[in-house]
């Protein structure tokens, strides 16, 4: 009897196969033949699941969206469930900075996407914009709820302070790639400006204790 074939899976397959060769190549440098080689499939199958690259550039993208908010969830639940705004804040901003193999090759290949998508219209794809939206939604509804609860200044404005939060987070995982820090000096600038923000709070453990920052990394 003929095996049958799970599409899902071999999409996957595929699409895990791209990010491999864009993290290892760049994301301008990617073909269908050289994911088809990685793949360990011919050009035709590639084909068969995505018309174009572009297609297939997509789906990669979409993909590592789901994954990266599937970590940031995991991050969140281990925090436990009755967290300080504070931490869970941090846990959210923590996933923006490469520790591991896995959210390298996200902010690799997502950075590298965005300047693409700039000069690319068969790129440009609002989608991209609803992950770090949701982010700062997030944020901003935990912001909030440290002012109601006295953690952070009532002055503040919610909105612009997660604005920040995001474009430092995003702006120190960009200077880990290149190598400009490492990722726990990245860790320790967060968590710097997360003290401001937070006075009178202790850092994060990862498992939402406090503590002093210097005394963990990830």
């Amino acid at each position: 009897m003929p095996k049958l074939v799970d599409h899902e899976e071999r999409r996957a397959h595929i699409i895990d196969a791209l990010l491999r060769v864009a993290a290892d190549t760049g994301l301008h440098a990617v073909t269908m033949r050289s994911v088809a080689v990685e793949a360990g499939v011919s050009v035709r199958l590639v084909q068969y699941y995505f018309d174009t690259k572009e297609q297939l550039l997509l789906a990669a993208l979409t993909r590592l969206a789901v994954r990266m908010g599937e970590r940031v969830r995991e991050r969140v639940r281990a925090t436990g469930p009755s967290t300080a705004p504070r931490d869970i804040v941090e846990a959210v901003l923590l996933e923006a900075v490469p520790t591991d193999e896995e959210s390298r090759t996200f902010h690799l290949v997502y950075t590298e996407y965005a300047v693409l998508s700039v000069t690319d219209p068969a790129l440009a794809d609002q989608s991209f914009l609803a992950a770090p939206n949701e982010m700062e939604d997030f944020l901003v509804g935990q912001l909030t709820a440290a002012q109601q609860a006295g953690d952070t200044d009532p002055r503040l404005d919610a909105r612009q302070e997660a604005v920040v939060l995001l474009a430092v987070s995003a702006g120190l995982g960009l200077s880990v790639l290149l190598g400009q820090r490492t990722t726990s000096d990245a860790v320790a600038v967060l968590r710097y400006h997360l003290g401001r923000l937070f006075p009178g709070s202790g850092a994060s453990d990862g498992c939402g204790k406090s503590g002093h920052a210097n005394q963990r990394r990830p």
